[in-house]
């Protein structure tokens, strides 16, 4: 047992190896696409199942599909004027929020408005915890010139590591915000984001490289403030991928992403519509909404304006909705760390081991397959409790992999040494153990069989029965292991001479046989007098490592033309190699 347990592992194991050998074909895109998807999944239950509450302490002022229909009603344009956002902030700092953030970027307006635009600069000036956001991209370079951004807006990156590419989000290009606010304040982060390959936003960057600097997350700065601490100014990288920030340590993905854990769909957040925002900021008393101690973002909902991503628990998320995940992640410390690979595969390994345990200790089946089935059910029921109570991704479907094709390994191995043992088991059942002949039970059933088939289909059959002369005087002039010694080699000369299809039997003591499918008794007479030659023509090796000759008689009788039964054709085969005895020995008959 120990042996199939060993030898199942290792083609495990080989599986294992040549699995995790594909990692960049398409069938490791196919499994990483269905493991992003089981993310997805446990999100969506974690999400549903209300374990997690957002932080009630961030509310978001949503620009509607009502909102940017009360703005295009009363301003005639769409972007906003920026002196309304300076006014919407003036009504709200007057609550002493904790922090506002705009999920929007100031780029030059539609009309130019150069009043509106330094109502807006100043507001950045006046409040040290109103933050807003930029943009990196790769538009070329004869559309627009990339800009020069503050030294201030950039942070080190120190050390390096193999399992993060801090130059992995790298941009050419940028599409800067009002110069006066760029001027006006370091409150300025990035919303660049990292979807998958299936577009799937999972994860957010941390940092953005712009020619040769790095510039932080927009959210980062919003949490940071919150926490009572210093903007980020520097990230600190470990070789065990961990990123360090202050007293906040991150574990990004290769590309530097770290991944959020969601509260819920769309609407997760409080949401304020701007335009009741607006009228408030304008004077109307029906507005009644405490600011205080809240982080506050500003940022589209309305599909309309195209800030719309697809997430884990929702196919329609709004982008400021986004940000305030992260910024929610970052102040509970409940962004998502994957599980090492090494614990992976590890894993994958003692599902693999538990899979085939069941399959070769357990005698059914269908109890194996249950077994197996309910290891699996399991190991997924963990997974999802490991990512809800310890932020932790453990993979499912590479370990799940793995443990299935031992389980199909376990299963074909099982059988083959069950068809294995069946052979064995036969070939002692049928065989001689002295000779490697068919035994006189097989040589009785194939008698049968052949002549039934004769009969059925009018074929020629021939039997030839063998006995080696003075067999008894050899046994007692060179002893009986020298006499066993002569029968295998006798029985190895016969087997070497005969044709494919011929069947060859130790008949009994030193008796042999052989019958003879398809040939008819002069064919038969042929082939007995050749291997009467071949035999007689040898020296044969005793036990005592002396020589001696040997000779055989044979007798041959056929189906029809001496019976049609097999006792009749065997009769008529021994009474002729009687008389090939009587004759002179070393003879045919």
């Amino acid at each position: 047992m120990l042996k199939k347990f060993l030898y199942t592992l290792w083609i495990s194991i080989l599986l294992l190896l040549v699995f995790f050998s594909l990692k960049n074909g398409s069938f490791s895109t196919f499994i990483t696409s269905m493991e992003n998807r089981t993310f997805d999944i446990r999100q969506s239950i974690l999400a549903n199942s209300g374990v997690r509450e957002p932080n009630p302490d961030i509310v978001i002022i949503a620009i509607d599909d009502a909102s940017y229909e009360y703005i295009l009603d009363n301003y005639g344009e769409w972007p906003l004027p920026r002196d309304i956002y300076a006014k919407t902030v003036d009504y709200i700092e007057a609550q002493n929020p904790k922090n506002i953030a705009f999920d929007l970027m100031f780029v030059k307006s539609i009309k130019d408005n150069k009043n509106a635009d330094t109502a807006l600069i100043n507001t950045f000036k006046k409040y040290n915890n109103v933050y807003t956001a930029m943009n990196l991209d790769d538009q070329p370079h004869d559309l627009r010139t990339p800009p020069v951004l503050p030294e201030s807006l950039a942070v080190k990156v120190q050390g390096t590591s193999k399992k993060v590419d801090p130059d992995y989000l790298e941009y050419s290009n940028c599409r800067a915000i009002l110069e006066g606010i760029l001027n006006a304040t370091n409150n300025i982060g990035m919303i660049n984001v990292v979807r998958g390959d299936d577009g799937v936003l999972r994860k957010m960057p941390l940092f953005i490289k712009y020619h040769d600097k790095y510039y932080p997350q927009l959210a980062l700065k919003v949490a940071f403030d919150y926490l009572g601490m210093k903007s980020p100014d520097e990230f600190i990288l470990n070789d065990n991928g961990k990123v360090s920030v202050k007293d906040k340590h991150f574990y990004p993905d290769k590309d530097g992403g770290v991944i959020l854990n969601w509260y819920g769909a769309a609407g997760t957040y409080e949401n304020i519509p701007l335009y009741k925002l607006i009228k408030a900021a304008n004077g109307d008393k029906t507005f009644n909404y405490d600011f205080s101690n809240k982080i506050v973002y500003f940022g589209a909902t309305a599909s309309s304006l195209f800030d719309i991503k697809t997430v884990p628990v929702d196919k329609v998320y709004p982008g400021v909705e986004v940000q305030a995940t992260y910024v929610n992640n970052i102040i509970d410390g409940s962004l998502i760390k994957k599980c090492p690979t090494g614990i992976n595969i590890l894993l994958g390994l003692i599902l693999a081991i538990l899979t085939i345990g069941a399959v070769f200790m357990l005698p059914s089946m269908p109890v194996a397959f249950g077994v197996s089935v309910s290891v699996y059910a399991i190991y997924v029921v963990l997974t999802y409790y490991v990512m809800r109570f310890f932020n932790l991704w453990v993979e499912i479907v590479p370990p799940l992999a793995v443990a299935i094709f031992a389980f199909i390994a376990a299963v074909i191995i099982k059988y083959l040494i069950k068809s294995r043992d069946f052979d064995t088991q036969y070939k002692l059942a049928t065989t001689d153990g002295l000779t490697e002949l068919y035994n006189h039970r097989y040589f009785q059933e194939q008698m049968q069989l052949q002549t039934s088939h004769a009969k059925r289909y009018e074929l020629p059959l021939s039997l030839i029965i063998i006995d080696i002369d003075f067999f008894k005087k050899f046994n007692d002039q060179f002893g009986h292991q020298s006499g066993d010694a002569v029968l295998r080699q006798v029985a190895f000369e016969l087997k070497k001479n005969v044709r494919a299809a011929d069947i060859i039997c130790r008949y009994g003591g030193e008796e042999m046989s052989i019958i003879l499918p398809n040939t008819r008794y002069e064919e038969a007479l042929k082939i007995a007098q050749k291997l009467c030659d071949i035999v007689s023509s040898k020296k044969y090796k005793l036990s005592n490592g002396r020589e001696s000759n040997v000779t055989i008689s044979l007798g041959v009788s056929s189906y029809g033309t001496d019976g049609e039964t097999p006792a009749q054709i065997i009769e008529n085969a021994d009474k002729r190699l009687y008389n090939a005895k009587n004759n002179g020995r070393n003879r045919v008959n």
